[in-house]
């Protein structure tokens, strides 16, 4: 499957952008455990524009995690344009995306993400702004959802219509924007997508993958170009790899995520940043009175006392 000149190989897996998520340190981990190409955090345009420190940080990039892509996101079209020209100017991405299907309120209630989807000319306008301004320097694709709500699920045609505004591929989540999370997703739109004769683009389907079986199930059933993970990722990355891993290897990632974050930011805000991942494994599930031991891995402040209660689960687990 390629995006672009992008080659991204045979059933390609891909890292979901994901806000306070997805940053350096996390996204070069999936990378090594088998994703093939990993999205930034979302950046917003508004700030973007006025040159935001927080907001340029957002588009630091390393050679190691390539093939990456930066998602952008805002609700003007100009806006859009000019934050994408700096986007590519910053950080060199090998894809830009859109982020048409972001369901948070205080997003999409003022009209970008998923709420760009109750105004479809405007969506499209945003696609046309963005590919005329840096699609003929990198592909320029989009992530979006089925519709608004069960009432207005358009994503068939709105997939053609993106399509011919430039979009070099498109990635679907499951869902509507009404549905936030909620429900199962619901993959039979994204298959009528890709089984319409007149899309010729990569369909990325998104939206409750956990494994690569399940992976493997999508691209069976629906015909999709690259299945996309987003929530199934938080305290698992190696969710991306073929390879059977040990409880041992898999302990021993999570301690190297934490190294990495703290490396990155500092040792207070690194631990702070990996909780939620820790506390998101399913590797501790099944641990008998296991309540206590999760409160003090999310109360420890330093490496050594955090390393030392995941030991002790190491310990437990490796027993078992």
């Amino acid at each position: 499957m390629t995006i672009g000149n992008v080659d991204l190989g045979p059933r390609p897996l891909l890292l979901a952008p994901m806000e306070d998520v997805t940053d350096i340190g996390f996204r070069l981990l999936c990378r090594r455990m088998g994703a093939a190409m990993v999205y930034s955090e979302f950046v917003n345009c508004d700030a973007l524009v006025r040159m935001v420190k927080q907001s340029l940080k957002k588009l630091e990039v390393c050679d190691e995690e390539r093939p990456v892509a930066i998602q952008i996101y805002g609700k003007d079209p100009a806006t859009m344009a000019d934050a994408a020209r700096i986007v590519v100017e910053h950080a060199h991405p090998d894809v830009l995306d859109i982020n048409f299907g972001c369901p948070v309120k205080k997003i999409a209630t003022k009209g970008a993400g998923a709420g760009l989807l109750q105004d479809p000319p405007k969506l499209l306008a945003i696609a046309r702004a963005v590919v005329d301004a840096v699609g003929h320097q990198v592909p320029v694709t989009a992530k979006t959802r089925l519709g608004w709500d069960q009432e207005h699920r358009i994503i068939v045609t709105l997939a053609e219509q993106l399509q011919d505004c430039g979009i070099a591929a498109l990635t679907i989540h499951g869902r509507t924007r009404s549905q936030l999370y909620s429900d199962h997703a619901d993959w039979t739109l994204i298959g009528q997508v890709k089984s319409n004769p007149r899309m010729h683009i990569p369909i990325i389907g998104n939206g409750d993958i956990h494994s690569v079986s399940e992976a493997d199930h999508a691209f069976d059933t629906y015909g999709v170009d690259a299945v996309m993970i987003g929530r199934a990722t938080f305290g698992q990355p190696w969710v991306f790899s073929r390879q059977q891993l040990t409880i041992a290897q898999k302990i021993d990632i999570l301690k190297q995520q934490v190294l990495t974050s703290v490396q990155r930011l500092d040792e207070y805000r690194g631990i702070l940043h990996s909780r939620r991942h820790l506390a998101a494994s399913p590797l501790f599930k099944g641990i008998p009175d296991f309540r206590q031991t999760r409160i003090a891995m999310l109360r420890a402040e330093t490496v050594n006392e955090l390393f030392s209660i995941i030991d002790d689960i190491r310990a437990t687990k490796l027993c078992d």
